[in-house]
């Protein structure tokens, strides 16, 4: 008898422990923050839409760092944009080839990007690649004069480069060792300025979360032989495929797991009633 009424309490003690918890929750789901880049909405959302119910696994914060997660690894964010629904994937100056990771391939599947995703090639030496019209030359780029790679990878200057403007007309295996290229940058046109090539455009790749519920769903790609289907795309619709190691960092990181707690309800409970007032 006197377990069932223990049992009893707990059981109304933990029910305006989550009446709580929501009504906090309420307060504070319009905005978060993780390090200094604001969460909110679709990643912060009550509602049970397709698109929210998706975006959630879209990205992860731990130690105050953003991820962009793919069934590759975790690519660092820099900002998101809510008011052209964009996420842009940071880029650690001019990378080494061997080291490539095509923007398409984080892309594939999700909306157009209103700022289109770009590719720079530095020192290609293979003449013997057809170079279409979706290849252009450029001049220096500036934002690779600080390349942060190891010293044996170090992007010298001078060099030459070669501009990707049109990454639909790239084939999709397309590498920079094709032509030989020894580094290589993803970057974004952050204006419309159709002025000289190295004007225009900043380091990273933008991502856009701007899914209408009303499509079909985007994850049927991911279930074709040949659908669109990137890696970042594959790890919202499949979490289980999902790596949690952090591209371009010698280390890998682990997500912080939900954990349930059974005892010290009473100082739960302080701290929630603390939070809400």
């Amino acid at each position: 008898m006197q377990t069932f009424k223990k049992l009893k309490f707990i059981h109304y003690l933990l029910s305006i422990l989550n009446l709580c918890f929501i009504t906090c929750l309420s307060h504070h789901i319009s905005t978060s923050f993780c390090g200094k880049i604001p969460i909110q909405s679709p990643f912060l959302s009550s509602n049970s839409t397709v698109s929210s119910s998706l975006l959630k696994h879209m990205i992860l914060c731990s130690s105050q760092k953003l991820f962009f997660r793919t069934s590759l690894g975790l690519f660092p964010v820099s900002s998101i944009d809510y008011a052209t629904k964009t996420i842009t994937i940071s880029q650690p100056s001019c990378p080494s080839s061997q080291q490539f990771v095509s923007p398409s391939l984080l892309s594939a599947g999700f909306p157009t990007s209103p700022m289109l995703n770009s590719l720079i090639l530095f020192n290609c030496s293979n003449k013997n690649y057809p170079i279409t019209s979706s290849f252009s030359n450029c001049k220096n780029f500036k934002a690779c004069s600080s390349s942060s790679d190891t010293p044996h990878q170090e992007l010298k200057i001078p060099y030459s480069c070669l501009l990707v403007n049109n990454l639909d007309k790239l084939d999709k295996s397309f590498h920079p060792k094709d032509l030989n290229c020894s580094h290589y940058s993803r970057i974004y046109r952050s204006s419309l300025n159709d002025d000289d090539n190295s004007i225009g455009y900043e380091l990273g790749t933008r991502i856009s979360f701007d899914i209408p519920d009303h499509v079909p769903n985007i994850c049927d790609e991911c279930e074709k032989p040949n659908g669109n289907c990137g890696v970042g795309l594959k790890c919202i619709c499949h979490p289980k495929e999902c790596k949690n190691k952090v591209i371009s960092t010698a280390g890998s990181i682990k997500p912080s797991a939900n954990i349930v707690i059974f005892s010290m309800l009473p100082l739960i409970v302080l701290v929630f009633f603390t939070s809400c007032s």
